[in-house]
Order: C-alpha cells, then structure tokens, then sequence
C-alpha cells in the first residue's frame, strides 16, 4: 500500500495526527516528570519491549500509527463506496423488475448473481480485514501507541504541561495485541509493511531536515 507522500515533508519533531493535522511530539522528559507516568512508561516498556521516552522511537512510532491509520481508511472507502453502489444497483434492479417476474430461468439468474455479489463481497472483506489488521507488525505498533496514549494521559492528569488531547488520537479499540514472538528486528517490519521507506521517516527530533541522517 501506498503512504501518503504527497504531503509536505515534515520538520523535526513532528507527526501527523487526527485528521492529518501536523504536532509535536512532547519529550519524553516532560512525560517522566510524573512519577505516575514514568511508572507506567517502564512497566508498558518491559511488557511491550518498547521505550517510551525514547524520544526518536516514540515519534517513528507515532507517525507510523498515522501511516496504519490512513491506510486503514483507504482500504475502507475503496471496499465501501464500491459495495454500496453494486447494492444499491442490485436493489434497485430488484424493487424496478425482478419482483414482477414470474418465478422462472431469469430471476433465479437474478438471485444468483445476488448471491455471487454477496459471496465476493464476504471474501473482499475478508481479505482486507486480513491484511489490515491481521498484520502483527501494525498491531505491535497499534499496542504502542495505545500504551503510549496512557501513559502521556497519566503525565497530564499528573500535572505535566501537555497539549489538550495529546497525542491526538484515540486508542484502537481491537487488534492492537502485541506478538514478541513474531519481532521481525527495526520497526518490528511495520515500516516495511507500510511502505515507509527510511528516508521518509522524517528523523528524530532535531534533525536538520526532518529526514534523518
């Protein structure tokens, strides 16, 4: 799947949020001033091998979770639009002609056509489904980002000085399940999966060109 490249280049330290909005990433320094938070940054850090105040790695991760999420979308508008305009064509064929044929040859063609389009559509959903979210490199980075959602909420509940809603996202409600055992090495294959080439990651916080070295 294609990354959304198009896109201005972005500068050191930031990411794309909700809504391709471009943030900054708050160092990991301001998130371990609350104890609570540096508490849960080490636990979810040894659970989900994973260190969250590791400025670089918390923002690759943060923009790769923009990455899964547009590609989630995308796939959802190209199954979606297509599913709801052959629906709509197969009823609206069925309330202008189908009903009024007498049982025979023609409208059993109908109904099986009907349940053709059913049968590829279950299987097009499947396969998507599948590939999107099957995929144990993009849950790992799904897991992450949810617990570093957490962990960045107990900061500001503690007082740190975050933005409203940082990070600006919401938590993924299923198929964030980190596997250790299926760790494939850098990135855990979740760029390659993406199709994040290295010299588009853009960098860790205070690379000249946001692109890295």
């Amino acid at each position: 799947m294609s990354a959304p490249f198009d896109e201005r280049p972005l500068g050191p330290g930031e990411y794309r949020a909700r809504g391709d909005l471009v943030r900054s990433l708050v160092p990991g320094a301001v998130l371990a001033a609350v104890p609570a938070a540096r508490a849960a940054a080490e636990a979810e850090g040894h659970r989900l091998r994973f260190d969250f105040l590791d400025d670089a790695a918390v923002l690759e991760l943060l923009r790769l979770r923009h990455l899964d999420e547009a590609a989630l979308h995308r796939a959802g508008v190209r199954l979606g639009v297509p599913t709801a305009l052959v629906a709509f064509a197969l009823f609206a064929g069925w309330g202008a002609y189908a009903q009024h044929w007498e049982p025979g040859r023609d409208q059993y063609l109908y109904y099986g056509l009907c349940g053709a389009v059913g049968a590829l559509v279950v299987v097009l959903y499947a396969v998507t489904l599948t590939r999107h979210w099957g995929s144990r490199p993009r849950r790992r980075v799904r897991a992450r980002a949810a617990a570093y959602r957490r962990i960045a909420h107990l900061a500001r509940d503690g007082g740190a000085p975050l933005p409203d809603a940082y990070p600006h996202y919401g938590p993924y409600p299923f198929a964030a399940r980190y596997h250790p055992e299926a760790a494939t090495g850098e990135g855990d294959g979740a760029a390659a999966d993406l199709d994040m080439p290295a010299d588009r990651r853009g960098g860790p916080p205070g690379a000249p060109d946001g692109k890295g070295p």
